[in-house]
């Protein structure tokens, strides 16, 4: 994925486009990448996907105030499409990944969707709506980094099952 400019509109788009995507009922969790460059672009799941819906260019080489600012904006690109998701559908929860993180360094076990949004680095706390849509499912989205040099990157989730916390 190569950075555009970030467009809320086009995120909101392709939130609704994900919630009308058919959803893996069993099976494995797949993720699945460009053919050419090998980049994550969605993972699917029991009853899960999970997609990136804008990303950032890389910030090899970025420090200081620069790496902040880009962080910064990544979040407001973030709360942009919160707050046009908060007009639709009310106002968000805010889910922790700090014990999927925390089961994630232990090797523990953990739900799929959590699993899945561990591997692809995807430690940013969600924002989730739910239940939405005529077919009930649960919508979350999150800002993300892997590692200092890579692009930020705004996930969107959809789910036919309640995302809610994980337990201590």
């Amino acid at each position: 994925m190569r950075e555009v400019a970030f467009s809320p509109d086009l995120a909101v788009s392709d939130v609704e486009a994900l919630l009308a995507v058919d959803l893996t009922i069993g099976g494995p969790t797949v993720s699945e990448g460009d053919p050419e460059t090998g980049e994550w672009t969605a993972t699917s799941g029991d009853g899960f996907r999970i997609r990136p819906i804008w990303e950032s260019d890389a910030l090899t080489g970025v420090y200081g105030s620069a790496w902040t600012d880009a962080e910064e904006a990544a979040t407001e690109n973030l709360a942009l499409v919160v707050r046009e998701l908060e007009r639709r559908w009310g106002p968000h929860r805010s889910v922790s990944m700090r014990v999927p993180l925390f089961r994630a360094q232990a090797g523990e076990p953990m739900p799929p969707l959590f699993r899945a949004l561990c591997d692809a680095d995807c430690y940013g706390d969600l924002a989730v709506w739910g239940p939405v849509a005529a077919d009930r499912r649960w919508v979350a989205m999150s800002v993300n980094q892997c590692d200092g040099d890579a692009p930020m990157i705004i996930v969107a989730v959809v789910s036919d099952r309640p995302i809610v916390e994980l337990p201590d």
